[in-house]
């Protein structure tokens, strides 16, 4: 299905009956014609519509019927296909992986062969991140459009690199003032960090005006978080504690665990017993609570199911799902994967899947109260975290999203308008609208239909510039040539 010019004879009185403006001569012009499309915005697809691009921007959306288009107007046949917003995963790290020539090798590929125009990286290396988003805004490379955090703010010692060490209010204020003079989108918490220290985050991020966003620190309650500003929470972190009619002495034992010094056999029949007191004490009075808070304070959740299913189905399960992707993943991370799946595989019972499970299973229940409750929803995977494969990953996110209770609709809207909503940019990009980024999927199957469709890509416009089946199978070989030697 490659793009052909349309015929001499075509003339422009259709456009114009539609209300189209004559554009600029230096900017290419492309219709994707006789698609149905899916504009994200709620609505039913519409059968039969003409997409004209104009450079990087949709120009124009009506029936094909009267679409009469110029001569210089490449054409691509939707026919048959679906149409949708660019893709967005909302909680990536593409300076992760540590693959030798980084993102740009490695990840970058993939996201773009599978849909995904706009990812949120929530902590990675400014040196690598602040080029590489330069690179793609420029044109000098395709790729998706990129926000992110830059270093992550923890506590000592930090969790993961790159961190900045915050312990007192000085610090914070100092951090957080660095990273906005370094032009990061938001700042990032993670779990190390103290009570002080978190609020003086919080408090620091509203003096400078910008979002604050990561994980529930192991001291303080979601609640907390929520009310103290944190405009999202990442992998339900504190969630599932915050549902218990007993969440003080929980975080209380988490604290005594944290602080003790023993064998990882021991450190892991811990961590179990701390699972089954927190399965055992799950309130609906207190979730029923914490939603109220969140709703009010319209906390946003990207729960990462695809990740937190690691702790229901973990090793076995995750390499055989994504068995046939892992040939795009460079062999040294693919032989990392294994070797951590396989000392968990050492140490977990049947038992023990059973509690993670149970527990996968409450995380679903909750991510379902939420959402019809009205809390904001955002799709992400924490690629390339093991065996979450970028890309596919969120394709899966958006059918676990579904099995937590999301309707299609809702689950393509958490990786498309809602995104665009959480950064403030749906003015430009988010659903398919005139005067928008031309940031679009073509599919074909309908994912309204069955989400599974999310899958099956024919063709991906990102900023304009049409990749067709073909260059994305290009693009797919020569990363799995890349991955077969690195």
């Amino acid at each position: 299905m490659r793009l052909a010019k349309l015929p001499r004879w075509i003339v422009t009185i259709g456009c114009i009956a539609a209300g189209c403006q004559t554009p600029p001569k230096h900017e290419a012009r492309t219709a994707i014609t006789h698609v149905s499309v899916i504009d994200a915005t709620g609505a039913a697809p519409q059968s039969d519509m003409t997409i004209l691009i104009e450079g990087e921007k949709i120009a124009e959306i009506a029936p094909s019927a009267r679409f009469k288009l110029d001569r210089d107007v490449s054409a691509l046949d939707g026919g048959g296909k679906f149409l949708i917003p660019g893709l967005v995963d909302a909680h990536i790290h593409l300076t992760g992986s540590g693959e030798p020539n980084g993102s740009r090798a490695f990840m970058i590929p993939l996201l773009i062969a599978n849909g995904v125009t706009t990812v949120r990286d929530m902590g990675g290396y400014l040196e690598s991140l602040k080029p590489l988003r330069d690179d793609i805004r420029r044109g000098r490379r395709i790729g998706p459009e990129i926000f992110f955090a830059g270093p992550y703010l923890d506590g000592s010692p930090p969790s993961f690199e790159p961190s900045l060490v915050v312990t007192n209010a000085t610090q914070a204020s100092e951090d957080v003032r660095t990273l906005v003079q370094q032009s990061v989108d938001f700042i990032k918490v993670q779990s190390i960090l103290g009570r002080d220290a978190y609020f003086a985050i919080a408090a620091a991020a509203k003096r400078e005006k910008i979002t604050f966003v990561g994980h529930v620190p192991d001291r303080v309650t979601a609640a907390e978080a929520s009310d103290a500003g944190q405009k999202s929470i990442e992998h339900l972190t504190g969630v599932l504690r915050a549902c218990s009619s007993d969440e003080q002495r929980l975080m209380r034992a988490q604290m005594q665990r944290s602080a003790a010094t023993t064998t990882p056999s021991a450190a892991h029949a811990r961590q179990m017993a701390w699972n089954r007191e927190l399965l055992a004490t799950q309130s609906e009075k207190s979730t029923a609570k914490l939603v109220a808070t969140f709703l009010r304070n319209q906390t946003w959740q990207t729960p990462t199911l695809i990740l937190l299913r690691e702790d229901g189905f973990p090793s076995v399960q995750a390499r055989v799902a994504t068995e046939d992707s892992l040939r795009f993943i460079p062999r040294s991370i693919v032989e990392k994967w294994k070797q951590a799946a396989e000392t968990w595989d050492k140490l977990a019972s049947p038992a023990e899947f059973a509690l993670r499970e149970k527990l996968f299973a409450r995380s679903l229940d909750v991510v379902e109260q939420m959402q019809k409750a009205g809390v904001p929803m955002l799709a992400g995977t924490d690629a390339a975290a093991p065996y979450v494969v970028p890309g596919v990953g969120l394709h899966e996110e958006l059918g676990l999203l579904v099995q937590a209770g999301m309707t299609p609709m809702q689950a393509l809207q958490a990786a498309t308008k809602n995104p665009a909503e959480f950064l403030g940019k749906l003015n430009v990009q988010g659903t398919i609208e005139r005067g928008k980024f031309a940031d679009l999927v073509m599919l074909d199957g309908n994912p309204l239909q069955n989400i599974g469709n999310i899958d099956k890509v024919r063709a991906v416009v990102i900023r304009g510039k049409v990749l067709e089946r073909h260059a994305l199978d290009e693009m797919l070989a020569a990363e799995q040539q890349f991955a077969g030697s690195n």
